[in-house]
């Protein structure tokens, strides 16, 4: 049974807003979640904001680092924006234990393991310990994936409430990265409630054909889950068992991650077989 919420507290006066800041982190957002250039005829019709305040903002972001441009002329996020990536993953106990697990050989799997925390609708990479094996995907610090396709953010987003969930992802169709995938926030509900079930998260190239992971939630000492684990392989080297020892190793990682944050360490998973699964994951 989950535990029952506290009552809301008395609602504040809401805190002054300046508006500058606010287009320049929006514009910013947007281009975040676009993962591809954008115009500034497409950023001023997205923000619907006049052209000349667009450009301002487009300038001062750039003059700054946080924005770089295209020889056509479209924009794209600048590398400045690492350093606060970085500022925040070096704040991030869950992030500091997942790199010092290494220090125990046991604990090293052969295969790609990647450590993700909840931004919004992402599972941002905040560590990841990348195989030397070929996988045709490489995850780096800082990099964001859709939560609802991922291993890892599947592994998180299925210990959130249900109605968090339908919350934060709301009616609209998800889009997808390749044909498999859940198609709206029905079909991830259903698949996250598999996932709460077993104890652990499945992509199975909804990602990135070809790559194939396993999931599992990472709680702190309130039994939240803060983060998630991942280990991820190519989908032709999952052997017989179809990746049994692989499953076992992000529920390792993840539990030693949990017992480093106080966290309750979950029941262990009956050591079933997974599941093959279909065309949708």
């Amino acid at each position: 049974m989950s535990p029952r919420l506290p009552p809301p507290l008395p609602r504040m006066a809401a805190a002054p807003m300046v508006p500058a800041v606010m287009r320049a982190l929006t514009l910013l957002d947007r281009l975040a979640q676009r993962r591809e250039p954008m115009s500034l005829a497409q950023l001023t019709s997205e923000l619907a904001l006049p052209k000349s305040s667009v450009h301002g903002l487009c300038n001062t972001l750039m003059s700054f680092g946080y924005l770089r441009r295209q020889p056509d002329g479209a924009f794209l996020i600048g590398a400045r924006v690492m350093s606060l990536a970085e500022a925040f993953i070096s704040g991030t106990d869950v992030a500091q234990e997942f790199n010092a697990l290494w220090a125990n050989a046991r604990f090293a799997p052969d295969e790609t393991v990647v450590l993700s925390v909840l931004s919004g609708t992402d599972a941002l990479y905040v560590a990841a310990r990348n195989s030397a094996r070929p996988l045709g995907l490489a995850f780096n610090v800082g990099m964001r994936l859709p939560a609802y396709l991922s291993g890892s953010g599947k592994a998180m987003l299925a210990f959130q409430e249900r109605e968090a969930v339908r919350e934060l992802f709301g009616a609209e169709p998800f889009q997808r990265l390749t044909r498999k995938g859940p198609r709206d926030v029905a079909g991830l509900l259903r698949e996250l409630a598999a996932t709460r079930k077993r104890g652990y998260s499945i992509d199975d190239e909804a990602v990135r054909e070809g790559v194939y992971s396993f999931g599992a939630p990472v709680f702190d000492a309130a039994g939240k889950a803060v983060a998630g684990v991942a280990v991820c392989i190519n989908k032709a080297m999952l052997g017989a068992d179809r990746g049994e020892r692989h499953r076992d190793a992000a529920l390792r990682v993840a539990r030693a991650l949990s017992t480093r944050l106080g966290g309750e360490v979950p029941a262990p998973v009956a050591a079933a077989r997974p599941r093959k699964t279909g065309g949708r994951s």
